[in-house]
C-alpha cells in the first residue's frame, strides 16, 4: 500500500514539470499574436502619421486665391520741373468817400474810408510737382465818418457823429504745394496748398468829441492752419494766373483791448472750418523762373 501511494506521488511529481512546461508553450504560442496585433498597431500609426504629413504638404502647397488688382492707369507726367522759383505779388487799394450819401436807412452820410494791402510770395520747386515756401502779407485800412443819420422806423432813429477807426495787421505764412496737370498738356492744372499762418495787428477806435469822447485800443494775434486748393493757368512758359480757395482750417485768435485806459477786455475766437470759405479766395499773377 505503501509502495502504491510513493508510485502515485512520484507519478504526480513527474507530471507537474510537463504541466508547467505546457503553460509555458501556450504562453509562447499565444505572445506572438500579441506582438503581431501591436505592431499592427504600430504599423498603422506610422501610416496615418504618413498620410497626415503628405496631406499637409499638400495643402500646403496648394496656392492662396489672388486678390486681383485694379489699375487706374493714371500717367503721372511733370507740371512744375524742379529747381524752378515761383514768385508773385498781389497789391489792392481801394478809397471812397460820401458826402450827403444815402442808402436804405442811412442818411446824411458824410465821410471817407481807404484800404490798402500787399502779399508777397515765394516758393521753390524742390522735386517735381513739389514746392515749398512763404508768403508775407501787410493790410492797413481807416474809416472816419464825420456823421450819419440812421432811421429805422418813424419812431426810432439815432445819429452818430466823429466815428474815426483804423487798423493794421500783418502776417507771416509758410506753405506747401503739390501740383498736378489737367489732362496731357501742361498748360492747365490744379494744386493743393498746405497753409500755416501767424498774424497780429493793432487797431484804435474814437467816438465823439469833448466830454463825449472815448477810444479803445486794441492788439491781436492770430494762427491759422489750412488747406486751400487751386487751379492754374499758364499764358506763357514764365507767368500764369492762379486762384485757390480756403475749404480745411483751423483759426485761433486772442485779443485784448483798453477803453478809456482804464477798461481792459479779453475777446478768444476758435474756429474750425470743413466747407467751402467763399470769403477766402484769392486771385493773383504768378510767375515761374
Amino acid at each position: 500500500m505503501k509502495k502504491l501511494i510513493n508510485i502515485t506521488a512520484a507519478l504526480m511529481m513527474c507530471a507537474s514539470p510537463a504541466l508547467a512546461l505546457s503553460e509555458v508553450t501556450e504562453a509562447a504560442v499565444a505572445a506572438p499574436d500579441t506582438l503581431t496585433a501591436t505592431a499592427r498597431a504600430d504599423s498603422l500609426a506610422a501610416d496615418s502619421a504618413v498620410v497626415a504629413i503628405e496631406t499637409s504638404e499638400i495643402v500646403a502647397e496648394v496656392p492662396a486665391a489672388e486678390i486681383p488688382q485694379f489699375e487706374r492707369e493714371i500717367e503721372m507726367s511733370t507740371f512744375i520741373p524742379k529747381g524752378q522759383w515761383i514768385t508773385g505779388v498781389s497789391v489792392s487799394y481801394s478809397q471812397s468817400s460820401q458826402d450827403n450819401y444815402q442808402f436804405l436807412i442811412v442818411e446824411n452820410l458824410n465821410g471817407d474810408t481807404y484800404s490798402f494791402k500787399v502779399s508777397p510770395m515765394v516758393m521753390y520747386t524742390f522735386q517735381d510737382n513739389m514746392a515749398a515756401g512763404g508768403r508775407l502779407a501787410y493790410n492797413r485800412s481807416r474809416i472816419k465818418l464825420d456823421k450819419a443819420h440812421f432811421v429805422l422806423d418813424s419812431e426810432t432813429d439815432y445819429d452818430v457823429d466823429h466815428l474815426f477807426t483804423i487798423n493794421h495787421n500783418f502776417s507771416a505764412m509758410a506753405a506747401f504745394r503739390y501740383y498736378l496737370s489737367l489732362g496731357a498738356g501742361t498748360r492747365f492744372g490744379m494744386f493743393a496748398e498746405m497753409q500755416a499762418e501767424f498774424g497780429g495787428g493793432e487797431s484804435k477806435i474814437e467816438k465823439g468829441s469833448g466830454v463825449d469822447f472815448t477810444g479803445t485800443f486794441e492788439k491781436s494775434w492770430n494762427i491759422n492752419v489750412g488747406m486751400a486748393p487751386g487751379l492754374v493757368m499758364f499764358l506763357n512758359n514764365y507767368s500764369a494766373i492762379e486762384v485757390n480757395v480756403g475749404v480745411l482750417g483751423f483759426n485761433y485768435s486772442h485779443a485784448r483791448s483798453t477803453t478809456d485806459r482804464i477798461y481792459v477786455a479779453d475777446r478768444k475766437f476758435k474756429m474750425a472750418n470743413f466747407r467751402i470759405n467763399l470769403f477766402s479766395i484769392t486771385f493773383g499773377c504768378t510767375f515761374y523762373i
